[in-house]
């Protein structure tokens, strides 16, 4: 099978780390082959949908990455699209999921460009407000430390188009750098943005789990380091090997039959203290961490199931024109 990644330079990617490196070895080993191609490179044609892609072939071992020849392929002629272009989700990204609409529905796209657009990480998580924590939206700064006061004086303030931790500041009565924080947040009082109540069990570790068309497929659990309360991958969270309690199962039951309505097959979602904190849905990351935890390629099971989808396509769809 052939799959299209639209992603960024593989000179970004980590080996060890990242999601999507994971993916492209693991198709790799079951005898498929990697396109890879940029936002920049999808175009559209006499009404279908087209990208510019170069072969690629991964490796363990340097070089990482090798490119072969370049093409352009019509993605409704390729068996899957893994959209895994990292946030933030800019013009750019939005203009991107419009184009990719030509192939919806005529080849394997993951996630649904439609679902993306719609799912927002962090206000998309407001559809199961019932498990988050308190939560307001906001650019108001009065609403924001009213809020504060509200939930004890201890609040977790986030910009809606922030990934990987960025932007994501404590807010403390004692602090006199609050307001500042705000301002800079919501570029004083222009965007809006998340504030929620301080959880002190992020301490003990702030949960991935990992699904797969509405199926756990496992969950790791980020620790902060000590100087910091993010513990996200990114700002250096160190992660260990966890597994849901019942209740954050029947959590994970009540949310994913919307996830499957939205077309978003793989999915992160953030837990902590048994509160649905975020959705990751445009590039979420962890596989990696819970193969080693597992002691298997966790990637290999996303890889199988993209295998089963794209059979359940009819090669007669390929040849239906784009509407």
């Amino acid at each position: 099978m052939r799959f299209v990644y639209v992603m960024d330079p593989m000179d970004r990617v980590l080996p060890d780390k990242d999601t999507t490196f994971a993916f492209q070895r693991a198709a790799q080993a079951r005898g498929h082959e990697s396109l890879h191609c940029e936002v920049r490179d999808l175009f559209v044609k006499n009404g279908d949908v087209f990208a510019r892609v170069r072969q690629l072939t991964v490796s363990n071992t340097p070089p990482h990455a090798v490119f072969g020849a370049s093409e352009e392929v019509r993605l409704a002629d390729v068996e899957a699209v893994f959209i895994r272009k990292d946030p933030p989700f800019d013009q750019a990204y939005l203009y991107a999921t419009l184009i990719l609409e030509r192939a919806r529905g005529r080849t394997v796209i993951m996630n649904d460009p439609r679902g993306l657009r719609d799912a927002n990480e962090k206000l998309y998580a407001l559809h199961f407000a019932k498990h988050m924590p308190r939560t307001t939206v906001t650019s108001s700064e009065e609403q924001i430390f009213a809020f504060a006061r509200e939930v004890g004086g201890r609040a977790v303030i986030k910009p809606l188009d922030g990934a990987g931790g960025s932007g994501v500041m404590m807010l403390t009565p004692d602090d006199k750098n609050a307001r500042a924080i705000v301002q800079v947040v919501t570029a004083d009082g222009s965007k809006l943005a998340m504030v929620q109540e301080f959880l002190p069990a992020v301490e003990k570790g702030d949960k991935r789990v990992l699904l797969l068309d509405g199926e756990v497929l496992g969950a790791i659990n980020r620790i902060p380091r000590g100087d910091d309360f993010r513990s996200n991958i990114h700002v250096g969270g160190s992660v260990e090997a966890y597994q849901l309690t019942p209740a954050e199962r029947a959590m994970v039951a009540d949310i994913t039959p919307r996830l499957k309505q939205d077309g978003l097959v793989f999915v992160g979602l953030d837990v902590i203290g048994g509160k649905l904190t975020e959705v990751n849905v445009t590039s979420p990351t962890g596989i990696q961490q819970l193969s080693q935890h597992e002691n298997r390629d966790v990637a290999e099971d996303v890889i199988k199931w993209v295998e089963r989808a794209a059979n359940d396509y009819r090669p007669s769809l390929k040849s239906i024109p784009a509407t």
